[in-house]
């Protein structure tokens, strides 16, 4: 099995581009909104290393937000604890598509906590600043202060952009992507 790695800014398009492939894809976004709506025993982690923000179920995205701007302390704790989760999420993705010739990896800290392995394929998803700001605002949850807290514990993108095999400029237009990804898929 191949593993695909896409990389880039937050905004930038990467679950868009990860969704053109056409394999299963581990969107590790998902996942964590999936665990706050459903899993009790995250909510339960929450509680005891945030008893003021954290009182009944399910956990809140605004109380999220709110603790992470609070303090910045609770921004590593939260980490900690969603990134265990995920990472035992991942491992039950891979082992269910272990038979695929590929599966996509849409992991927005792929790189900063050393998730990926040397043989998988990183894809980098360049989008210009002005779009990228554009989609953020259209966000129901968009919050400037919150989004800078992300980036700053993000690697630098010329970082991604060096270590990544493929770089697609992403202008959202989901003919010329398909084209994109065939030609990545052709040279796999």
């Amino acid at each position: 099995m191949k593993r695909i790695g896409i990389v880039g800014d937050i905004g930038s398009g990467k679950t868009f581009i990860a969704k053109c492939f056409g394999y299963p894809v581990f969107n590790a976004d998902q996942e964590v909104a999936n665990l706050y709506k459903k899993d009790k025993k995250i909510f339960l982690k929450f509680k005891k290393v945030l008893p003021k923000y954290f009182n009944t179920p399910p956990v809140n995205k605004e109380i999220i937000t709110r603790a992470i701007l609070d303090k910045k302390k609770n921004l590593k704790k939260i980490i900690k604890i969603v990134h265990i989760e995920i990472r035992n999420k991942l491992n039950l993705f891979l082992k269910e598509n272990k038979n695929k010739k590929i599966v996509i990896l849409d992991i927005p800290l792929l790189l900063e906590n050393k998730i990926y392995k040397k043989s998988d394929i990183l894809i980098f998803v360049k989008s210009k600043k002005r779009e990228v700001l554009k989609r953020l605002r259209k966000r129901k949850n968009y919050n400037h202060k919150l989004i800078k807290k992300f980036r700053n514990i993000q690697l630098p993108l010329d970082f991604k952009k060096k270590k990544s095999h493929f770089v697609i400029n992403n202008n959202f237009n989901k003919k010329t992507i398909k084209k994109c990804v065939k030609n990545i898929l052709q040279k796999i």
